[in-house]
This record gives structure tokens, C-alpha cells and sequence, in this order.
């Protein structure tokens, strides 16, 4: 174990480092960014909830500024990542393409993988008659597949085209090749990653639950042994003793976090954020609000230890239950999540309303988080291109005025 532990706000920080949330960004950002921010992630969680834009695009928002949203669509199409299942449906770095393939293929426990099984044995034939389509045809989107009036399957009242398209999706036969307006492109795999045509050295399971353990861990920067399976949703729950392997060849390092009743461990990738983070010299200086699907707040358990916020997603919570809104975003401030807002885009009015602002309980704003705040508020509404804001509710109640004069103020600057 390292000799010198660590706070709980410096583990706070080392884990914003490593995910891309610890600093602004320097400079505009570059196409390239897109592909190098999922590396660094090594997951992008899908959702289609779209009352403010997507989630995948406004976990790359809080990390790389103002950018088109088309970028991540170049990305797909330009086979620098791929979607796959993993946490859920996520898009993943294309040097990742095997590990994930072999997982999914041997260990993955999921409904949709788990279907998919089911009909490869039930309906092998439709199966393989869809797949000689998309050999002699081409790529294809399940609306190329005309629906019979009110019959569909059981997967959300699919038709058994698309049913069958996921089906293969989720065994590896096909590849998502693009998307168009967010609908999937399917196409053959070998035609999506003609590397698969080649030959690979086989990975046992053992092999491939370590290599999984490890980027888990390099991408959360610093995490505790429990936290680890949720990041690509492995099984088992891992306890301190499976690590051991990897502590003792030195690929990852024990470390003593203030507070906490287990270790902390950091991948040996992310030595000098170590070093620096135990020294003091990891500043939190960014402020952003978070999709309820970025990996900083995606898992209950670690979110509350690490940053003593509990946050759970409402929008399948009957609207008279819920406490903060359909779809909230937790808002980072300088390595902090300090409040929860519920907002929605009206893109055709060009407003962005903020129809629920919390603070966090047991939080009072200082006068400089309520400006980082209004900027980052302000950023999500430029980026949304509904520049507008509209400040329906906060709570306390008296944080509406002093919002509204902040985000004045940055109009008239």
C-alpha cells in the first residue's frame, strides 16, 4: 500500500482527473477530441431521453466545450469507436474492440445479449436470411423493414425485423456502421472492423475479467474494490482480495483514503496524478453540468462515498414522487457536485428553461459557485442553441433572483 494516504477531496480530484473533469478546457476543441475523450473514459453510456440534448453528447459537452454534435457520428462512421454492450449500450475505443467482442461472447450477462441467445437458437433461420440481406444489399436501418399494422414483438412492440437486427448486434455478427438523426446503421461486422478478418490470439475468461479490472480502474482514477465490476458490469462484485494479482505485479497500487472503511486503488498508469494529488497539486477548477449517465454519477454507491451526493434518476418515477425532476443533471463545481437541475430545451423557441435548481442540502452558494454556476448554465443553453434561460423554480426560493442577475451579468460582459 502506499506509505502516504490521501483526503477524500484529493481522491475526489485524482478521480476528475483522470476522467476528463478536473480543469477546463484549455483551447476549442478538435475532432480528434471526441475519439480521445472515449479513450479516456473508455465508455460513453447511450441514451435516447432527449428533453436537453442526449446524453452521450452532454458527457462530451462537460469534458470538451462547445463542439458539433456531428463529431460523434464522425467518429462512429469513421470506425475510431464502436457501439457495443458494456455498462449498457455505450460506445467504446475501437483498440477495445476484441476484449469487448470475447467478453460479451463468453461472460456478458445481460437481457439483451441473453435474448439474443434465445433467438439465435428459436429463429436461426430468420436470423441468417437477414444476414444474406445485409450481405447483398448493404447496410440497413430497421425502418428499411415495413412494419404489419399493430403487430410487434415483445421487445417494446418491435417489429421482428428490428428485433432480429439487435439480436445479431448483440452477438457479433453485426456492427452499428453509423448513424442517421441517432437511428442505428447496421452492417456486417467484418465490413464495419475489417480487422476481425484476421486472426486473434485467444483470451481465456480469466484473462478477460483482469484486462476489464484494469481499464476499470484506469478510468476511474481512483476507485474502491466493490466499485470496480459496475464500470463495464462484470460479475462477480469484486472484494480487496481479488486485486491482489494486480497489486502485487505492480499494475495497480494500493492507497489509504481519510474516511474511508476500504482501500483505494490507482492504476500504475496514473502514477503522477498519484503523486501529485497526495502532494496537494491537483486543483479543481471546472464547473459543468453532468448527464444522470456520465460515469462520475452513474454508480449510487460510489458517488455518495466519494462526493457525499445521492443521486438516482427520476424519470421513471411517477411525476407526483418525484423530488427533483425527470431528467436531472447533477451540476460539478471545482470538485464538488453542489445542486441538481432539471432542465429542458425548447429549441424551436431558443429557450433553455430551468425548471428545477436545488442546491445541494445542508449547501450554501458562495458568490462564486452561484457565478460558475450561471456560466456553466449558460454554456449548456449557447451549446443547445436555445441561448435563452428561463428560470422557473429554485430551491431556496430566493436563489431564482440572484440567478437571474448572474446570468444578466454575463450577457451584458
Amino acid at each position: 500500500m502506499s506509505k502516504q494516504p490521501i483526503s477524500l477531496a484529493q481522491a475526489r480530484n485524482l478521480h476528475l482527473a483522470a476522467q476528463g473533469l478536473l480543469q477546463p478546457p484549455t483551447r476549442a476543441a478538435k475532432r480528434a477530441d471526441v475519439a480521445a475523450c472515449i479513450q479516456r473514459m473508455a465508455l460513453l453510456q447511450i441514451d435516447t431521453i432527449h428533453v436537453v440534448s442526449r446524453s452521450p453528447y452532454l458527457v462530451l459537452h462537460s469534458r470538451l466545450g462547445d463542439y458539433p454534435r456531428e463529431w460523434l457520428e464522425d467518429t462512429l462512421a469513421s470506425a475510431k469507436v464502436f457501439e457495443t454492450w458494456a455498462h449498457e449500450a455505450c460506445f467504446a475505443p475501437m483498440d477495445d474492440l476484441h476484449i469487448h467482442r470475447a467478453y460479451n461472447r463468453h461472460a456478458r450477462q445481460h437481457w439483451g445479449v441473453g435474448n439474443a441467445r434465445k433467438l439465435a437458437v428459436t429463429q436461426r433461420p430468420h436470423l441468417d436470411k437477414l444476414l444474406d440481406h445485409v450481405r447483398a444489399n448493404g447496410a440497413v436501418k430497421s425502418s428499411d423493414f415495413e412494419r404489419p399494422e399493430g403487430k410487434g414483438g415483445p421487445w417494446w412492440g418491435w417489429k421482428d425485423e428490428k428485433r432480429w437486427l439487435e439480436a445479431l448486434f448483440a452477438l457479433g455478427e453485426l456492427m452499428i456502421a453509423r448513424r442517421e438523426n441517432f437511428h442505428r446503421v447496421y452492417d456486417l461486422s467484418e465490413r464495419v472492423a475489417p480487422q476481425l478478418l484476421q486472426p486473434v490470439e485467444s483470451v481465456g475468461e480469466a484473462a478477460l475479467h483482469t484486462q476489464l479490472m484494469e481499464k476499470a480502474v484506469a478510468a476511474l482514477g481512483i476507485t474502491q474494490a466493490r466499485w470496480v465490476n459496475d464500470y463495464f458490469r462484470t460479475k462477480p462484485r469484486l472484494k480487496d482480495a481479488d486485486l491482489d494479482a494486480l497489486v502485487d505485479s505492480g499494475a495497480v497500487v494500493r492507497v489509504a483514503v481519510d474516511g474511508w472503511d476500504a482501500p483505494g486503488y490507482v492504476h500504475a498508469s496514473h502514477a503522477a496524478l498519484l503523486k501529485k494529488a497526495q502532494a496537494g497539486k491537483l486543483e479543481a477548477t471546472h464547473t459543468a453540468l453532468l448527464s444522470p449517465f456520465d460515469p462520475v454519477v452513474w454508480d449510487r454507491e460510489r458517488g455518495s462515498t466519494l462526493f457525499d451526493f445521492d443521486y438516482r434518476l427520476e424519470c421513471y418515477t411517477p411525476e407526483d414522487k418525484r423530488v427533483y425532476g425527470y431528467f436531472v443533471l447533477p451540476i460539478l463545481c471545482r470538485g464538488e457536485l453542489i445542486g441538481r437541475l432539471d432542465a429542458k430545451a425548447h429549441r424551436a423557441e431558443g429557450v433553455f428553461e430551468v425548471r428545477a435548481l436545488h442546491v445541494q442540502p445542508g449547501l450554501v452558494w458562495s458568490d462564486e459557485q452561484l457565478a460558475d454556476v450561471a456560466a456553466a448554465i449558460q454554456c449548456s443553453a449557447d451549446w443547445h442553441g436555445t441561448p435563452t434561460v428561463r428560470i422557473t423554480r429554485t430551491q431556496p426560493a430566493k436563489l431564482a433572483t440572484a440567478m437571474r442577475h448572474a446570468l444578466k451579468g454575463l450577457a451584458a460582459s
